[in-house]
């Protein structure tokens, strides 16, 4: 499923112009369907109904109570679902949707977060090595490798130059899940593209939504995305665009209307209402006065320590010597192994490694990659602002295993 030329060259036109006539780019990344900044995701949902040749619905309500409202059992399709996490999709959306799955249908679901309900249904789980980085300019520096399993894409591998987070999937039930694709985590592949039966259909999950953004369609990796996509068996397609939650209380039926909807329903009560809410604003505007005599104030007993605190971080800040506060952070983070872990630091290979992540209770993969970039920031002779804040909230994130 590769793109046309001509396609790729209008496309290629719609977002250079769209560029050109912003003042400045938005780096964030939103995944939604109307945008048409770098990460957004306008040109995957425009040109869905061209890579799947088949019907996109776009859904303007919530899954759950389209699924309840109107799609009978035969004509569900596939669900295609694109988003830094579904907060749209509770626990009770989530077990409607599987009963939908279990009957023979499919879904597409690339998220950064994946609901604990559903992982605990599917018994999956995943890592996160970045889970704590989202500033553009960190995601920046977060390059990484794609693979995808299958014979026909082998030999073939995806270079991405950045907002690649370090997320896989750490354990799966072999039994009903198949690896579709991997992530290079540290020289190692981990899965990050899986496919999961459940029932007569499956579920393909994947941990990295930000390959299907318009910056990787139009940077000469458009075909890892249709190559996923081919995954999916030719039906219809109900695309979920996270955009309201629920309006039903998780039940099987619809909830009564409310006394509220009940008076807005009908003009006299309606205008009964209105005139009651404009009479309480009047009665709080003219009886606003004080009542009591003013309570004086009583200025807290200052504190020269969070002062002295202040004056020692402003000289930091204003000499911007962030290398110095790099190993000075490595300094205390090596104290605080030997003396509540008793482990010598003098040497960082992998015996210590495997040691600290086994005595600290902490995954081997993330305490690999901290000490590897503690190895790292301490070779360097200068050192970013955003190095800085990473190694802090990397090793903020470690002690409190």
């Amino acid at each position: 499923m590769i793109l046309p030329y001509h396609i790729k060259k209008l496309l290629l036109l719609l977002i250079l112009f769209s560029l050109i006539s912003c003042n400045k780019t938005n780096w964030y990344e939103n995944f939604k369907e109307t945008s048409k900044s770098p990460f957004g995701t306008y040109i995957v949902y425009n040109e869905a109904e061209t890579l799947f040749n088949t019907d996109v619905k776009y859904l303007k309500e919530n899954i759950y109570d389209y699924l309840f409202e109107e799609v009978r059992d035969d004509d569900f399709g596939n669900y295609i679902c694109i988003k830094s996490e579904a907060a749209k999709l509770s626990n009770d959306g989530i077990d409607y949707l599987l009963s939908y799955i279990k009957q023979g249908n499919h879904a597409l679901l690339s998220l950064n977060y994946f609901n604990e309900h559903l992982k605990d249904t599917l018994a999956i789980t995943t890592a996160n090595l970045d889970e704590y980085v989202y500033e553009p300019e960190a995601l920046k520096n977060l390059d990484g490798t794609l693979f995808l399993e299958n014979k026909t894409f082998k030999t073939q591998h995806y270079s991405y130059d950045r907002n690649i987070r370090k997320h896989y999937f750490n354990s799966y039930n072999p039994n009903t899940t198949v690896v579709l694709g991997t992530v290079d985590i540290n020289g190692e592949k981990q899965p990050n593209f899986i496919k999961v039966y459940y029932g007569k259909g499956f579920l393909l999950l994947h941990t990295n939504p930000v390959v299907f953004t318009n910056f990787n369609m139009l940077t000469g990796r458009e075909d890892y995305v249709a190559n996923v996509f081919s995954y999916l068996p030719k039906a219809s397609i109900l695309w979920d665009s996270q955009i309201k939650s629920s309006s039903y209380s998780d039940t099987s039926e619809p909830p009564q209307d409310s006394i509220f909807n009940y008076f807005l329903k009908h003009p006299s009560l309606k205008w009964f209402l209105m005139l009651t809410a404009f009479g309480l604003i009047l009665f709080m505007l003219f009886n606003a006065r004080r009542k009591q005599r003013a309570i004086p104030i009583i200025k807290p007993l200052q504190n020269s320590t969070v002062e002295f605190t202040q004056t020692i971080s402003n000289l930091y800040l204003k000499e911007a010597n962030h290398k110095n506060l790099v190993d000075k952070k490595i300094t205390y983070f090596l104290e605080k192994i030997r003396e509540h872990y008793l482990i010598d630091t003098s040497n960082l290979n992998s015996t210590f490694i495997e040691t600290l992540a086994l005595k600290s209770n902490n995954d081997l993969n993330s305490t690999k990659y901290l000490i590897h970039k503690i190895i790292d920031l301490k070779k360097k002779a200068e050192c970013t602002d955003v190095e800085l804040m990473t190694l802090n909230t990397m090793i903020e994130k470690f002690l409190k295993k």
